[in-house]
């Protein structure tokens, strides 16, 4: 492996894949960029602090490996062996991997959050020392209650080897801290290295899932790596991780480089809307500097957030009818510290209290889901959708995400608007329109992931003057979703 690494990997939400990978080429400027369902590899030079500011991104890690799939055999043993044989190298292979996250980290200089919370083995000797009977009483509670302390996103689970009787596995992992006749000239750093604690995170699926679970997986690799590195497990608070995601497409090994996901983000004192999800909606939006944006259903703000954040030189207003929910917004802005970038105000969406072509884009999450009554949502639609065409000048963009119920009818309220409106016809190019999203080179194609067939063949027609402009299917966790782009062609008298 390379000193410094350069090579990594990014979980993302199905569908936001695309605007991953167009996102890494342009914040980081990567290169051998490639993207597969659920992530996407890349390489690249920037600093901890750049890879940080990725926004459509879940989980970001330094890739150790990426090999083809694991043979699949009725033997467990020998599917076994083939996955340790991904992770089990030779000690000095470790060494170069912990110093690679180390210089990642800043030992020694600046170090970022996560280092700062999770401070080097050598400062922690003596505590751990001390405590070392106490922690071991422990690990079986840890153990109890592994599925609930380290559920991470996707179906991975987080494992600890169980505690053999074989003496090996544990006296290993004390002469590093046991032992300082042997530390002298670089040694003492090898020590160090190697007293790590860590945990293994794997997600598997596909054919290897049918014969072996993460459990049994993750406790074979983290067995190994006691024997082979005298590292000691740690479920709660490991200074290393190693995350394995085994199935069909690919067998992939790597250390994440930051303990929160990067789609956690700090200036949101309260989470609405998925942050990963509002940044894509606002870089659909093509949000420039001067331009005026309005999301006239903003709930807590977390679209506009997202765009003040990344756009902060344009002009960003809010509006909603529940006072409960401005307060909310109010709350995250003073947070993010936005006060001076995004104007609140309470009003209802079928009837804004501003002028007509006053925004340059306007983007909404239209609400929908248990709290909501969609039937009542579905027959709003029509009224929403105009007062957000008569606030947008002509040549502005209109993002929204719906839900598959709402964007079910899409098609049905579109022919209803041109019966109405004869001079509001359909053109060729816009009679069929294929559920879409950005590529890996940032172009459009014709696929996204998750998207029915029947919907990719679906007729859909302009809205008076908003002419579509794609579909993105995207995953909101338990249910999915579709962002819908519009561009306003022309005003309301010229159509």
């Amino acid at each position: 492996m390379a000193a410094g690494g350069g090579r990594y990997f990014c979980t993302a939400g199905r569908g936001l894949e695309p605007f991953l990978a167009r996102e890494v080429r342009a914040r980081l400027g990567a290169t051998e960029v490639d993207c597969v369902s659920g992530k996407v590899f890349f390489s690249t030079e920037a600093e901890p602090g750049e890879l940080r500011k990725l926004k459509s991104g879940e989980r970001l890690f330094l890739l150790l490996k990426k090999h083809t799939p694991v043979p699949v055999s009725r033997h467990k043993g020998k599917v076994l062996h083939e996955i340790k044989s991904l992770v089990i190298e030779d000690p000095k292979y470790w060494l170069d991997v912990i110093s690679i996250w180390r210089n990642l980290h800043g030992y020694g200089g600046q170090k970022d959050d996560v280092s700062q919370e999770n401070p080097s083995p050598l400062k922690r000797k003596s505590e751990e020392e001390a405590n070392i009977a106490t922690k071991r009483q422990k690990m079986e509670q840890v153990r109890g209650t592994m599925s609930e302390e380290c559920q991470a996103e996707g179906g991975e689970r987080c494992v600890v080897p169980e505690r053999k009787s074989d003496p090996d596995c544990w006296t290993e992992s004390k002469t590093p801290l046991e032992d300082p006749s042997k530390s002298s000239g670089e040694e003492p750093i090898a020590n160090e290295q190697l007293s790590f604690s860590f945990r293994v995170s794997c997600r598997c699926s596909g054919a290897i899932a049918k014969i072996l679970t993460s459990q049994e997986i993750g406790r074979a690799v983290g067995i190994a790596l006691m024997k082979q590195c005298g590292w000691r497990a740690d479920l709660r608070d490991p200074d290393l991780e190693i995350f394995i995601h085994l199935n069909d497409i690919h067998s992939v090994v790597g250390i994440p480089l930051f303990r929160l996901p990067l789609a956690n983000r700090e200036y949101i004192k309260t989470a609405g809307l998925r942050s990963t999800i509002a940044w894509a909606m606002a870089s659909l939006a093509e949000i420039s500097a001067g331009a005026f944006v309005l999301d006239p259903m903003c709930g807590l703000g977390t679209i506009l957030l997202e765009a003040a954040k990344e756009w902060p030189e344009a002009c960003y207003w809010g509006a909603d009818i529940s006072d409960s929910q401005l307060e909310g917004a109010d709350v995250n802005i003073g947070t993010a510290g936005l006060m001076d970038k995004i104007e609140l105000l309470k009003a209802s969406v079928k009837a804004l209290p501003l002028p007509s072509e006053s925004f340059d884009a306007v983007i909404s999450d239209i609400p929908f889901g248990k709290k909501f009554k969609i039937t009542k949502d579905i027959q709003l639609l029509p009224d929403i959708l105009q007062e957000m065409e008569r606030v947008l000048r002509v040549g502005g963009t209109i993002v929204l995400l719906l839900s598959q119920d709402l964007h079910k009818r899409m098609d049905g309220i579109a022919k209803c608007a041109e019966n109405d409106s004869p001079n509001a016809i359909s053109d060729g190019a816009s009679e069929t329109t294929t559920a879409k999203a950005l590529n890996v080179d940032g172009n459009s194609s014709s696929l996204v992931n998750g998207v029915e067939g029947s919907f990719l063949s679906s007729r859909q027609t302009r809205f008076g003057s908003l002419v579509p402009d794609g579909v993105y299917g995207v995953s909101l966790g338990k249910t999915d979703a579709f962002i819908y782009k519009y561009r306003k062609i022309s005003s309301a008298g010229n159509q």
